[in-house]
């Protein structure tokens, strides 16, 4: 590209989008890349501040900003997503349903250290609607060399940096626990709450069993709930290290994989992760889920609906990030919780 007065461009090509900012009126181009000046536009140019211009002169070894932000689009982007027009040199990705976005956070960093360009995005791990914003990508400079862009490409591998893992349909077994539930001294207020949990996603509650603390009674419904079809079975009570919480050795008893009996989040501390052998999910929620707006259940339980595998090191990474300061106003997923 070549730099020459605004007032000699007439009959040039620009190279970029020219921005017109008007403080809470607009923000956008008012002439785009490609635009061949006339001379009715220069008064124009002159009053966005532009008494100079970048005119478009072709190199082979370079890259147009927009022809760059193209090569981070395509090292980004997965199913289930799609990419806008290039604008003013940016692309942003847009979720095409609802489900967990994750990023291979290692090779993403690697990109964005290599310099003069970059990809920015919302926190991975974390449930998504359609339409929400991903990602939004571009070089820092108007060209760039093919080379750096080269580099990109060979730097994030063979597989896209980002993946949208859609919902699947869920059939939900839930048993609860507590001899003060199961003879009536007081009301189950778990049911409830799981099921107003449940119902912001895709799924069906076959059935909800009330029984008192007997660890085989739990397995054998548990066990029961599988043969009839469940996806997913939530044991709720029983979950602290009183006597009488029998709801984890229940678990454990049915064969499953515990994968973990505790996790570094509050409220939550007392959640427990078993798969059985068919891969399904166990999970033992605490007391907490009856009663705080957001708890370790929903941090686990959007992946457990994209059949995302959640690991012991998963879990161990919420610490930071995992305690709830319960805000007046929650805006959850839209804060530090979890992330």
């Amino acid at each position: 590209m070549k730099l020459i007065n605004t007032t000699d461009a007439v009959g040039h090509v620009l190279c970029h989008d020219l921005t017109q900012i008007i403080p809470g009126v607009t923000k956008d181009a008012v002439f785009r890349k490609g635009h061949i000046v006339q001379e009715e536009d220069i008064p124009i140019l002159l009053s966005i501040g532009k008494e100079h211009l970048y005119v478009w002169e072709k190199d082979e070894s370079m890259l147009h900003e927009d022809e760059a932000a193209a090569v981070l689009r395509d090292i980004s982007i997965n199913a289930h997503m799609r990419a806008t027009e290039p604008k003013e040199g940016k692309i942003e990705l847009i979720a095409e349903c609802d489900g967990l976005f994750t990023i291979d956070e290692e090779r993403l960093i690697a990109v964005n250290s290599l310099g003069e360009m970059m990809i920015a995005t919302r926190h991975g791990n974390f449930p998504v609607k359609k339409g929400d914003k991903l990602a939004g990508m571009r070089v820092i400079p108007l060209v760039i060399e093919k080379e750096k862009m080269e580099k990109a490409k060979e730097t994030a591998g063979d597989q896209p940096l980002f993946e949208l893992h859609p919902y699947y349909h869920k059939k939900v077994g839930i048993v609860t626990t507590g001899s003060e539930v199961f003879t009536g001294r007081i009301q189950d207020k778990f049911g409830p709450a799981i099921r107003a949990k449940l119902a912001e996603y895709d799924t069906e509650v076959i059935g909800q069993t009330i029984l008192g603390d007997d660890p085989q009674k739990i397995t054998a419904e548990i066990e029961s709930y599988i043969e009839k079809g469940a996806d997913m079975i939530l044991c709720t009570g029983g979950m602290s290290v009183d006597p009488d919480d029998t709801t984890p050795t229940a678990i454990k008893n049915t064969g499953a994989e515990i994968i973990s009996y505790g996790a570094p989040v509050l409220p939550g501390a007392m959640f427990l992760l078993a798969y059985t052998k068919a891969g399904i999910p166990i999970m033992g929620l605490p007391g907490c889920v009856m009663y705080a707006r957001r708890t370790i259940f929903d941090l686990v339980l959007p992946k457990v609906l994209a059949d995302v595998r959640v690991e012991k090191e998963d879990l161990y990474k919420l610490g930071m990030g995992g305690l709830c300061l319960n805000c007046e106003t929650c805006v959850w997923p839209n804060c530090g919780f979890g992330k």
